[in-house]
């Protein structure tokens, strides 16, 4: 699903944000991102999704040489990708419903049709009551929620999270993992870029630790990858 060789990003004047990083995360497989503030995880996920290029090295996402793609090709890319972004993302003048439905809409899908797909996924999480509200009139927690919802209603093959739950409570933090899982069982792959080491070896998750840009650990249920 995702191959790495050598993937580095640099920034002018001399910033290094990825520094020849090779990874391989297969089809189906849930793993998370770990480093320190300025490691490069949030670097790796744009470049995944092809929001930023990287400079040299080479890349394969869901069958795409990212490194060659042209911008006309992003499009389709993104069809299979779903992005969740750690300030949600939401559009502040649509309805719960309407934004959970948006990723179809974008791809002409008839409004009946969608609005009652993205309903269908909030029952699933208990917000079916809430469908009609705005997002300011939602806890953080709910507004997060609503941002996996967007990222699953076309069912990707991807799913890539920039600190879902960055601001969340335990609680709550562990309800968007669980619903990630559940998309992960679904047979999507998903990668997480997260600080919280702690809740990550509690789930037994495939973890790859970033420092200053390098790959320095790899390990399944929290032993080191071979």
């Amino acid at each position: 699903m995702i191959e790495l060789h050598q993937v580095s990003k640099l920034y002018p004047p001399h910033q290094v944000a990825l520094d020849g990083v090779t990874l391989a995360i297969r089809e189906g497989e849930f793993a998370c991102i770990a480093g320190a503030s300025g490691a490069g995880k949030s670097t790796l996920l744009r470049i995944l999704f092809g929001a930023e290029l990287l400079s040299r090295g080479s890349l394969v996402v869901a069958d795409r040489q990212l490194e060659s793609l042209p911008s006309s090709g992003l499009p389709e890319l993104r069809r299979e990708v779903g992005f969740v972004f750690q300030d949600y993302k939401l559009l502040s003048d649509r309805t719960v419903l309407e934004n959970v439905a948006f990723p179809l809409e974008v791809q002409r899908y008839p409004r009946h049709t969608r609005l009652a797909m993205a309903m269908q996924l909030l029952e699933m999480v208990g917000m079916a009551e809430k469908a009609q509200q705005f997002p300011v009139t939602l806890s953080g927690g709910e507004q997060q929620r609503v941002a996996v919802l967007r990222a699953l209603i076309h069912k990707p093959k991807l799913i890539l999270a920039d600190e879902p739950t960055g601001n969340l409570d335990p609680a709550m933090t562990e309800k968007v993992f669980q619903l990630l899982q559940e998309a992960n069982r679904a047979g999507i792959t998903v990668v997480v870029a997260s600080h919280d080491l702690a809740l990550i070896e509690k789930m037994g998750l495939r973890t790859i630790v970033l420092d200053r840009g390098r790959i320095i650990g790899d390990f399944r249920g929290g032993r080191e990858s071979s």
